[in-house]
């Protein structure tokens, strides 16, 4: 296949685009800076010039020769959702008026859910998104229902790797000699999934032509923030810090960090056959 991986430089994105390449695909991604195309070419994609912001300057030209596109790209500022809104505006027909049914494999989330920390999350669990990430349901809506392609939407956990992720700004805040800090309390409840199991999980999606609708990439479905926490820190105590202060330093989405739940993979092993194997959950504590 031909892969179009949109934020093919961060955590989801580069895992992908790295599995991708492994079997044998063709795969380009945008990259909007000179920067971004040495980390594209670095990770073994083709660089595409291109901004989110301006689909009209690229999908025209683009979409003609793309069998698949992984949507796993994401400002985190004020403007996510119209950027997000603008960008399907434009990929939608041009995807379908290829009359080829391409795939386009979109990003949901955890925090598309409400907290849940006694009954773990699964596809069929009624949506309650975090404020900041409320106009995500209608666009992952608007790829499920869109003519001419075959929608599909991943909803990762918490994505951790080596380099990135909570979990590793965790190990960065202990290797600086600073407190481990956690959101709203030790209790909450994270569930989590490697980049690399995900990764896994997006090309399963990609290679079942008769896969379309929702799909949970978790590995461990709920693991104390404390513990983690504590994991990073040598078994020192964390920091616990309020909503509204990290909300204040990072946005408004980042309130999800306090959201205390479960999530079921069950639905991706059983369909789809994934098996993740990086879990966190049976590791000793440090």
């Amino acid at each position: 296949m031909r892969t179009l991986v949109l934020g093919g430089t961060g955590s989801i994105g580069s895992a992908v685009v790295r599995g991708l390449v492994a079997a044998g695909h063709e795969v380009c991604a945008l990259a909007r800076s000179p920067d971004s195309a040495e980390q594209v070419l670095d990770i073994g994609a083709e660089p595409v010039a291109g901004d989110l912001a301006s689909p009209a300057l690229w999908v025209g030209a683009l979409a003609p020769e793309l069998d698949a596109v992984v949507h796993a790209a994401c400002s985190f500022d004020a403007d996510m959702g119209a950027l997000d809104t603008g960008l399907l505006d434009a990929l939608l027909p041009a995807l379908a008026a290829t009359g080829r049914r391409p795939a386009l494999v979109y990003t949901g989330g955890c925090w598309l859910w409400g907290p849940s920390p006694d009954r773990a999350i699964d596809e069929a669990t009624p949506f309650d998104p975090l404020p900041a990430f409320a106009w995500m349901v209608p666009n992952l809506q608007r790829v499920l229902a869109a003519p001419g392609i075959r929608g599909a939407v991943v909803h990762p956990a918490m994505v951790h790797a080596e380099s990135s992720g909570p979990l590793a700004a965790m190990a960065g805040q202990a290797r600086a000699g600073r407190p481990v800090s956690v959101v709203g309390s030790e209790t909450v409840l994270w569930p989590l999934v490697h980049a690399d199991d995900l990764a896994d999980l997006y090309l399963r999606v990609l290679a079942d032509d008769g896969f379309t609708g929702q799909v949970i990439g978790v590995a461990d479905e709920g693991v104390p923030v404390g513990d983690l926490a504590r994991r990073a820190a040598g078994g020192a105590a964390p920091e616990v810090v309020s909503e509204d202060r990290v909300a204040a330093e990072r946005g408004d989405w980042a309130r999800g960090y306090a959201r205390s739940q479960r999530m079921s993979g069950r639905f991706a092993r059983e369909r789809l056959g994934w098996q993740p194997r990086r879990s966190l959950a049976a590791a000793p504590a440090a």
